[in-house]
């Protein structure tokens, strides 16, 4: 088997708390894990909500923090004044763009349709070969096992190979889901059926 050597990850995640502390402490772990490991987080760079936890939790475990942050959150002054590096980017677009190109690997975290958003994009570009960088959700008091049932839907359906159901690695537990990005071997069944 072989291990990817990832030094960096992109993290998605909801800019509020939710519903229950339970997701803030999935936040906290996988920031921890993630500075303890020395994997460079890249996330939006908000103090708001998960992000805010994540970031502070990494950086507390002495990682390296990158925040990509558009221009119109950074002049509401939502950026986080403690992290490694800010970026400040025109358009939310761009924000994507840059976190892509710098992650090696990606995880969602609990969050609204901005995280919906974005890891399906990374998966979508995972699919059609544009990249080849793992992904991951953390599945925090399995936030998102209604949103697998609809993938395995779309696999009975016929609109999805059910190979690349399985690209995905999810986990509740932040050190085994980082370890299974780490051994993901990419999917290369072609997408129709």
């Amino acid at each position: 088997m072989t291990t990817r050597h990832i030094k960096s990850i992109a993290v998605f995640c909801g800019s509020n708390y939710g519903a229950s502390e339970e997701f803030a402490e999935g936040a906290r772990a996988l920031g921890h894990a993630l500075g303890n490991a020395g994997i460079k987080l890249i996330y939006g760079g908000t103090t708001k909500g998960l992000m805010g936890v994540v970031a502070d939790a990494a950086l507390s475990s002495g990682g390296e923090v990158h925040g990509i942050i558009t221009a119109r959150l950074h002049e509401k002054g939502h950026s986080h004044e403690g992290l490694t590096l800010c970026e400040v980017t025109q358009t939310l677009r761009e924000r994507k763009q840059r976190m892509a190109e710098l992650a090696d690997a990606f995880i969602a975290l609990p969050g609204g349709i901005g995280t919906m958003e974005e890891f399906m994009e990374v998966w979508t570009m995972n699919q059609l070969s544009e990249i080849d960088k793992p992904i991951g959700l953390l599945n925090t008091r399995g936030f998102f096992d209604s949103f697998l049932g609809f993938i395995d839907h779309m696999v009975v359906e016929k609109f999805l190979p059910a190979a690349h159901r399985h690209s995905t690695s999810v986990d509740a537990n932040a050190e085994a889901l980082i370890g299974k990005l780490q051994t993901y071997q990419r999917v290369d069944i072609p997408k129709w059926l």
